[in-house]
C-alpha cells in the first residue's frame, strides 16, 4: 500500500511545535533542566541559548534546538514540563 506522506504544511506544523516547546525548555531553571530526560548535545545547546544576549543569535539556537528535538519523543518532555509548571 502507498502511504501518506504528511504534506509539508504539517510537517511545519510540528517542527514549529517542537521549536515552541524547545524555547519552553530555555525559560527553565538549570536544575530543572537537568532534571528533565534530555540528550546532551539538546542539553547543551539550551544552556547555550539562555546565555545569548544577541537577538539573531538567539533565534539561530533557538531553530537549531528545533532542529534536534525531530529526532526525539517530545511527548514525555511535554508531560515533565506540565509538572514543573505547577
Amino acid at each position: 500500500m502507498n502511504e501518506l506522506k504528511p504534506s509539508k504544511s504539517a510537517r511545519k506544523r510540528e517542527h514549529i511545535a517542537l521549536q515552541k516547546l524547545g524555547e519552553e525548555l530555555i525559560t527553565l531553571k538549570q536544575s530543572d533542566i537537568d532534571s528533565l530526560p534530555l540528550e546532551d548535545n539538546l542539553r547543551d545547546a539550551i544552556l547555550e541559548a539562555q546565555k545569548i544576549k544577541s537577538h539573531g543569535a538567539l533565534r539561530r539556537q533557538k531553530q537549531y534546538i528545533g532542529k534536534l528535538m525531530r529526532y526525539i519523543d517530545p511527548e514525555p518532555l511535554r508531560s515533565e514540563i506540565e509538572k514543573l509548571r505547577r
